[in-house]
């Protein structure tokens, strides 16, 4: 490639978003409040994190110490959280972190954030799909309702028929058809979603606060000795590279923080809703983490929770109350419920920024004009992730892991640092305290999260965006808007 042309690719590459609000002719509809947001982010939050992770964590990283891997999670959330409120009022767009990224660091920065995080919210939400099946077959089968194996599980997967033969797995049609009923109700309108997301989240907190009133008179004080386990000799074997490791761990648990900045172009007065949102959210979630390992690691030793999938199941049996088992299973079907609706809103609103800026077909920007909504979004959403959730087990697509949301959460701060230097004096509906302290916090603290993560989840994020750079390359690169807007105002007179 030639020199001129050499510069021209790089100027394609760091082309910049305008900061500014973008025009109110999307066709999205600004209807949601403060509070709505803290349900979006309570709703995606809490659920497979705190009903599964948590025991994971304590058994095989950090034990009665998760609840130290929790809070600095919760920290490094802290820090981001303040960022993207910064962010969000002065570029209140859908998108969240892919906006940021593009209007800070340019389009290659963007493109590459949008497309990380597009995996980890199609993927994460046809795992929770296929959990969420999971637990619905349990709570059928006690009421008497068995419906065939073989349209519960993968073609991947062995299971039994009611007279005991093994076969294999036809689709898990009870995933898929979650994720269609989810989808349809996001496709009618953003209202609609965030009044049954409520509904959800007043239930399974009410679920979540029986377990832990119930379960505090029965805890046994030697379970927390010792309260950090000594190192193995092993890194993230316990220790404080195992509260790192779970940390690191747990912090997929806080994806549902980031699907909250994708409806700033939802929001009625992002500049104020958008930092009470996201920093009510994220105080609730880490009250309700901290208080729920802490009773679950004081009912249950953390050696019993290696390998446990279902550990709040093995701490209910250390209490009488046999009743709380089928509650519970209400509480995670509940719970799976509002993390896919927001897993699933949030993966829309990205891809809808990323085609109505031109990097990916135009069809994935349009907006209906009855319902409001990127109505083309959810519809390939609906087909690729039901279609992963019906034909993959939930080991192949317990794959996602935390470290795209990480890296994202990286870059928001880094946003905030170029924009103070770049433009000062630009009016901030909400501005970080402590000028770049924060934000340099926010960087160190999820950097040191994404080094404590092992050697294969770096390899799965730098072959995804591999094939992202395959994309870009051949289709977003070309089809930019900006790449026709710049050309066309230095042309001008």
């Amino acid at each position: 490639m030639s020199a001129n042309g050499t510069a021209r690719l790089a100027r394609a590459l760091l082309r910049r978003l305008p900061v500014a609000a973008p025009a109110e002719d999307t066709g999205l509809r600004r209807v949601l409040g403060a509070g709505s947001l803290m349900a979006l982010g309570v709703g995606a939050t809490i659920g497979a994190g705190l009903f599964s992770l948590t025991g994971i964590a304590a058994g095989s990283n950090a034990g009665p110490a998760v609840v130290i891997s929790f809070a600095l999670a919760a920290v490094a959330c802290g820090f981001a959280g303040l960022c993207y409120g910064e962010l969000a009022g002065m570029l209140p767009s859908a998108g969240s972190a892919y906006v940021y990224a593009y209007a800070t660091l340019g389009e290659l920065a963007g493109w590459i954030i949008g497309w990380d995080l597009v995996l980890e919210y199609t993927v994460g939400a046809s795992a929770v799909s296929v959990s969420w099946a999971r637990y619905m077959r349990s709570l059928l089968d006690g009421w008497g309702i068995h419906l065939s194996p073989r349209l519960m599980a993968s073609p991947f997967e062995v299971v039994g028929l009611h007279d005991g033969v093994p076969v294999h797995g036809l689709a898990n049609l009870p995933a898929v058809s979650v994720i269609v009923a989810l989808s349809l109700l996001l496709m009618r309108g953003i209202s609609e979603s965030a009044r049954m997301n409520a509904v959800i989240v007043v239930i399974k907190l009410a679920v979540i606060a029986a377990v832990i009133g119930c379960g505090l008179p029965y805890i046994r004080v030697e379970n927390y000795t010792p309260f950090i386990p000594p190192n193995t000799g092993t890194f993230g074997q316990y220790g404080v590279s195992g509260i790192l490791r779970a940390a690191g761990t747990v912090f997929f648990a806080y994806l549902g923080f980031d699907a909250v900045s994708t409806v700033a172009q939802e929001t009625r007065n992002p500049g104020r809703d958008m930092p009470i949102g996201l920093m009510g959210s994220l105080a609730i979630c880490t009250a309700v983490y901290i208080a729920f390992s802490f009773v679950l690691t004081g009912l249950v030793n953390y050696h019993d929770m290696i390998g446990d999938a279902a550990p709040v199941a093995t701490a209910i049996d250390h209490t009488p109350f046999g009743w709380l088992k089928p509650m519970v299973k209400l509480g995670v079907v509940c719970g799976f419920l509002s993390v896919i609706l927001v897993l699933l809103l949030g993966q829309s609103r990205i891809f809808f920024a990323m085609a109505r800026d031109g990097l990916l077909p135009s069809v994935f920007g349009r907006v209906h004009t009855g319902w409001g909504t990127p109505v083309a979004c959810h519809l390939f959403f609906m087909t690729t992730t039901g279609v992963l959730a019906a034909f993959l087990p939930i080991e192949q697509l317990a794959h996602m892991t935390s470290i795209g949301t990480l890296l994202a959460f990286v870059i928001v701060c880094v946003g905030v640092m170029v924009l103070r230097v770049r433009e000062p004096d630009r009016p901030r509906v909400f501005r970080v305290p402590g000028g770049m302290a924060v934000p340099v916090a926010g960087i160190v603290s999820c950097l040191v999260m994404m080094v404590s993560l092992d050697a294969l989840t770096w390899l799965r994020l730098v072959g995804w965006l591999a094939v992202g750079m395959v994309v870009y390359a051949a289709y977003g690169l070309r089809h930019s808007r900006l790449g026709r807007v710049i050309p066309a105002m230095r042309r001008e007179p």
